[in-house]
């Protein structure tokens, strides 16, 4: 049984920024600072510590677990619009390859597909619905299970050993999951977890950070199949 953990942004889809225009808003409305997230990198965390992250360099101090709370509710009244908003002026897109990718890794036995994304359950969904992409996701693990991904995605296996179970197919063994992602952020995280990790190049990750970070495989996007069922063993 092979498990593949996809990220979301700039992974499976790009969002045209809706993550970051809703997350300035949310702080633009709770706080009153523009441009909040103008001075902090979003691309690859997950969205407790982009929340977290968000707060301190703008009001100069901790958050409490009730103002990340605050924040991300907030964010997610606000994210619905953004998304929509990148779809009217054409900025929201999958990537090369990824629609007929998940569909014939849909029709492979031994196969479970995946989140392993930083961003919370709700604003996963909201995102990805526009793709028509959820449909292949039963599970996942997201951005409000921990602060860090390596732990997130552990908390995804968990998950999947449960479906696996559930659903009597094949045991796996922990050398058949593959993390996915467009960072140097998710390779690291996949690595400390003890996954196996394939870099996307055309996403937002910094190319030279990537290599870096020695992921398994890396590839620029999802339309040289026969290379990704190589990688892996399918």
């Amino acid at each position: 049984m092979k498990i593949l953990l996809f990220d979301l942004d700039g992974t499976l889809v790009h969002a045209g920024g809706a993550g970051k225009r809703a997350l300035n808003k949310a702080m633009k409305h709770l706080y009153g600072v523009s441009d909040a997230c103008d001075r902090v990198d979003l691309s690859g965390r997950t969205d407790l510590d982009n929340f977290t992250l968000a707060y301190q360099r703008n009001l100069h101090k901790k958050p409490s677990s009730r103002e990340v709370t605050r924040i991300g509710s907030t964010y997610l009244k606000y994210l619905p619009g953004e998304v929509k908003r990148a779809l009217r002026h054409k900025r929201y897109r999958p990537l090369p390859g990824i629609r007929r990718f998940l569909y014939l890794l849909s029709r492979k036995p031994g196969v479970l597909v995946g989140l392993g994304t930083g961003n919370i359950e709700k604003g996963a969904w909201v995102k990805l619905k526009p793709s028509g992409l959820n449909k292949y996701f039963s599970f996942g693990g997201f951005g409000a299970d921990h602060r860090h991904r390596a732990r997130m995605l552990k908390m995804a296996v968990a998950r999947a050993k449960k479906l696996i179970k559930k659903k009597g197919t094949d045991p796996f063994f922990y050398n058949d999951v593959f993390v996915i992602g467009d960072t140097h952020l998710d390779v690291l995280a996949g690595k400390k977890a003890g996954y196996k990790t394939i870099a996307i190049t055309s996403g937002f990750g910094d190319i030279k950070q990537i290599i870096k970070a020695r992921p398994n495989f890396v590839a620029r996007d999802f339309r040289n199949r026969k290379v990704w069922f190589r990688w892996l063993g399918i």
